[in-house]
């Protein structure tokens, strides 16, 4: 009863448009001055959660996109990608879900992605006969990618609120990354091919080679934060700094087109983003410190022990929990209500929780995509003339092949934990 409470009074705060870390402050607040008379103990819980190295590296990660993106190096990769196989059949799809993980592995942001690939690539593929129903799914569907490739902003988030290991994280996301953006791909040459028509021509073996040379500096981006990584040259938190001072000599060295304006611009998008993840981090702090007080944690653990469900069982309710919420809820409230009451389940039934953040951040990819409320789908509305009916239409086909890749990685969790664990990650 006392979890129906707590769950329907956040739900309702939500709901009424009440800003996330308000509505879990003001939930931790209602919850401690009714079982401890008061919230003084909320002062120290708030200062430990934000006292924290690792949360440097949102500024860091959100201020090398911006630069990345101010910059126009981003303007080069569907260029690349258009180009380098753009005629295959279905390549022009191929080229979008190519550009759209590059980017992705750049942004950290889902909404990032799809609105500026979008809004190049989507006039391109109308231009060459694609249908505008395909063109609007798959860079919807694309743009997904920025939650689950590294680096992530929902995957830092989680990693800080369930204290799982940010670098490991990062390094399970690259596989199953990949695995979709693969299945995008193949999606699109299969259905390019039972549908048949016109390819654009071969742009020629000099053209290519200068697209590759115009966007290697993008391209190499994610090596080099991620290699970093998996080679132990730096932590996450380096990895952070070393891309911000990368893109900062790529967009002032090569491409001289960034200024002291910029520069500020840059910075203060970057302050504001991070201002606000910490201003939620705050609130999550009170709402778990909360819950643990009435033992909601603990309530939840003893009720999953009692109906005999096994760690399989357990996730598979989750997964579809969480599927339910996306619908309605955006990703960074899904992480925060759910993981802290989950957490200590997941300990006693010995589930690794770098696999559990990767099935997580899939999982919140579909919520970028399913409607009433799939944030994809009103960023793609936005910068086309389609209506939102027709933006949904083309995004269901990819709704099933993430459901499918959700099932793989459930099935096999090798997938996301192999790659961190043989570069030295315990669990």
């Amino acid at each position: 009863m006392t979890a129906f409470l707590v769950f329907s009074g956040l739900i309702l705060l939500l709901l009424t448009g009440v800003p996330i870390f308000a509505a879990l402050g003001l939930s931790a607040t209602v919850i401690l001055l009714l079982f401890e008379g008061g919230i003084g103990s909320v002062a120290d819980t708030v200062f430990s959660h934000l006292n924290k190295p690792i949360l440097a590296t949102i500024p860091l990660f959100v201020f090398m996109a911006q630069v990345m993106i101010r910059a126009k190096v981003i303007d080069d990769l569907y260029a690349m990608a258009h180009t380098l196989i753009g005629h295959i059949r279905g390549g022009l799809g191929v080229a979008t879900v190519l550009a759209c993980t590059i980017f992705a592995a750049i942004s950290g942001s889902s909404v990032a992605t799809a609105l500026s690939i979008g809004s190049s690539a989507i006039p391109q593929m109308e231009k060459y006969g694609f249908p505008r129903r395909e063109a609007l799914g798959v860079v919807a569907a694309g743009g997904t990618l920025g939650i689950l490739i590294p680096p992530s902003g929902p995957m830092i988030l989680y990693a800080i609120v369930s204290e799982a290991s940010i670098g490991a994280l990062f390094l399970a996301g690259i596989i199953p990354g990949l695995l979709l953006a693969l299945i995008f791909a193949g999606y699109s040459i299969v259905s390019a091919s039972l549908r048949g028509g016109d390819r654009p021509p071969f742009a020629g073996s000099n053209q290519v080679f200068a697209a590759i040379r115009k966007s290697i500096w993008a391209v190499m981006a994610p090596p080099v934060v991620m290699g970093g990584i998996y080679f132990g040259v730096f932590t996450a938190s380096e990895a952070a700094a070393v891309g911000s001072a990368y893109a900062l000599v790529v967009a002032v060295v090569v491409y001289r087109n960034f200024g002291l304006r910029d520069l500020w611009d840059c910075t203060y998008a970057a302050m504001r983003t991070s201002m606000m993840v910490f201003m939620i981090i705050a609130g999550a702090a009170m709402f778990g410190h909360a819950i643990t007080i009435i033992r909601l944690p603990v309530g939840v653990t003893e009720m999953v022990s009692q109906l005999g469900w096994g760690p399989m069982g357990f996730m598979l309710a989750v997964m579809a929990m969480i599927f339910v919420m996306g619908m309605f809820f955006e990703s960074i409230a899904i992480i925060l209500i759910t993981t802290p009451i989950l957490l200590p389940t997941m300990h006693a039934m010995d589930i690794d929780l770098v696999w559990y953040g990767v099935l997580l951040m899939i999982n919140l990819e579909l919520a970028m995509i399913t409607p009433p409320v799939g944030m994809n789908l009103f960023v793609i509305k936005g910068i086309t003339p389609a209506p939102l009916s027709e933006v949904i239409q083309g995004a269901a086909p990819y709704v099933v092949l993430m459901l499918i890749g959700l099932l793989a990685l459930l099935m096999v969790p090798g997938l996301a934990t192999w790659l961190p664990y043989a570069a030295g990650f315990g669990r």
